[in-house]
């Protein structure tokens, strides 16, 4: 049986929850909310009242922001997360901040718009706020650190292909959209739960009668107009903040191709009641619940509204007993994490308890020569044995690493191949495609040229016969009589005189005007003698 102890840690206020895992089922040990002025009294307390110096603490992430990049899906590990690192590395150039301040992580999602690409959740936090978190647990055994818009899923029961949003209202209020499954988007309003409380602890002088208040709290649907204006005053402080939540969301929803089938209403804000019915009344297509742990059920002792306050607590705590998404822990694995259980030394206890439990760190005795020989062989053995061991778990990683490694690598140079290959024939496809076309164009080329010739060399021609035909010689028709020649030339001329039909032949011949001339012999009809010449245009 493991157990984790989730913190959800805001401004004057904690809500913890002890979870236990046996096997698969889950169990909430112990749970609350507890506001603070000093955090280490309020941590100190809570985990002596849990029972929690020997188990692993799980906190959120503070002051975390979420960013988006899009990648193709065929990149291998190593090359999507040096080209999730430029991403964010022009991100922090944009925005003129230092990279190097911040501690970051990812998860990747499929792009619902384009199954080529893979959407990268990118989520970032300062590393003085990661410090900070680190220094206040310093005393305890804290074992992660995780966003809660990334956890907060953990305490759903989430269908196969199912779309929900998750709108969590805590001090700043999320809103987790969960595809089939998988966490697809996180946005983040900079209003909640703490702009309510702040409000009404100002009047109160006191959040913890500020949040009582909240939870006596009802939200009247159309129908109970009149009872609500009997709590306006209360009311004023948390309506103008829940419809800013709840426009949000409808722009939200309104933006996205995305059909959702649920909102799960869970966080701070939570616990006024009616507030499901409240939302219900802007989404007509999507139905509104207040989320309830999945392996949470009711029974006699504790009222299930109980355990829904401390939601938060109960996600953290389950990221720590390793639901949710893998390598979201913000905090940084030290050398004495990644030892064995057995190796490890229980150094959280306080003097109060190792005095309870009757620890005693001394030798009393002189120790004889077997004693002593004894004490160093197994000493040498421990050692040893710590040694091989350490060594055995770096080798098995390394090992592990590069078989990943060399997986991704084929995988990445047999998908290259593969398009390489599909480029090749689509290439070689256009290429002939490309060659008809040049051959269709050279073809049209030519007759137009041809057209554009022979538009200009039939006044030519006509020109240079007025030049040289005799003043008896006659030209009873001049036609272009070939279909697959249009350069071939026809000449019906007549005259009273061979000699000057003869004559403007051989001018046509000498000049140039026509090549290969030829003519019919001249027949004598009436007083005139005619002759049919031929010839091609040059």
């Amino acid at each position: 049986m493991s157990s984790c102890l989730g913190l959800y840690i805001e401004k004057n206020v904690i809500k913890y929850a002890k979870v236990t895992k046996e096997r698969e089922i889950l169990k909430v040990e112990a749970f609350g909310v507890k506001f603070y002025e000093k955090i280490g009294e309020a941590l100190e307390q809570i985990v002596s009242e849990t029972f929690s110096y020997n188990i692993p603490i799980s906190v959120n992430l503070a002051e975390e922001a979420y960013n988006y990049f899009y990648m193709f899906s065929l990149l291998n590990k190593n090359d999507l997360k040096k080209a999730i690192d430029t991403e964010f590395e022009s991100y922090c150039y944009d925005k003129k901040i230092n990279k190097n301040a911040f501690e970051t992580r990812y998860a990747i999602s499929n792009e619902i718009n384009d199954k080529d690409k893979v959407k990268i959740i990118h989520i970032s936090s300062d590393k003085s706020s990661i410090s900070k978190t680190t220094q206040s647990m310093v005393n305890y055994k804290l074992s992660t650190i995780t966003p809660i818009g990334t956890s907060i899923s953990n305490v759903a029961s989430i269908k196969p292909k199912e779309n929900i949003l998750i709108v969590n209202i805590e001090g700043q209020t999320t809103i987790t959209s969960i595809i089939n499954q998988k966490v697809y988007d996180i946005q983040k309003l900079e209003f909640g739960s703490e702009e309510i409380l702040s409000q009404i602890a100002s009047k109160e002088n006191s959040y913890l009668k500020a949040y009582e208040i909240c939870k006596e709290s009802t939200i009247y649907t159309m129908e109970g107009k009149e009872l609500q204006e009997e709590e306006n005053e209360n009311l004023n402080y948390i309506m103008p903040t829940l419809y800013k939540i709840v426009t949000n969301i409808q722009e939200y929803i309104a933006n996205s191709t995305i059909k959702y089938e649920k909102i799960y209403i869970t966080g701070t804000m939570s616990v006024v009641n009616n507030i499901d019915l409240y939302f219900q009344e802007f989404f007509t297509n999507e139905k509104c619940e207040i989320l309830k742990p999945y392996f949470v059920t009711e029974n006699l002792k504790i009222n299930i509204k109980d355990y829904i306050e401390v939601n938060s607590a109960i996600a953290i705590a389950m990221q720590g007993l390793g639901y949710g998404i893998k390598n979201m822990n913000f905090k940084k694995t030290s050398f004495a994490d990644q030892l064995p259980e057995w190796l490890k030394l229980d150094m959280s206890l306080t003097k109060k308890e190792k005095k309870s439990h009757n620890i005693d760190f001394s030798l009393k005795g002189k120790l004889d020569n077997t004693e002593k020989w004894l004490l160093r062989m197994t000493s040498g053995v421990l050692i040893l044995t710590i040694l091989y061991s350490l060594f055995s778990i770096y080798i098995n990683k390394q090992i592990n690493y590069k078989i990943s490694d060399a997986e991704d690598v084929a995988q990445y140079t047999d998908n290259q191949i593969q398009l390489v290959d599909n480029d090749i024939n689509a290439t070689k496809q256009k290429a002939s495609k490309y060659k008809d076309m040049e051959n269709n164009l050279r073809d049209i080329n030519d007759k137009v040229e041809d057209n554009l010739n022979m538009k200009g060399s039939i006044p030519n021609l006509l020109i240079r016969i007025m030049a040289v035909i005799p003043q008896q010689v006659q030209i009873t028709e001049i036609e272009n009589t070939s279909a697959n020649n249009n350069k071939h030339i026809v000449i019906n001329a007549q005259s009273k005189y061979y000699d000057e039909l003869g004559y403007f032949k051989a001018k046509l011949k000498e000049d140039g005007i026509l090549k290969n001339v030829v003519s019919t012999q001249g027949e004598k009809q009436e007083e005139f003698v005619k002759i049919v010449i031929e010839g091609d245009m040059p």
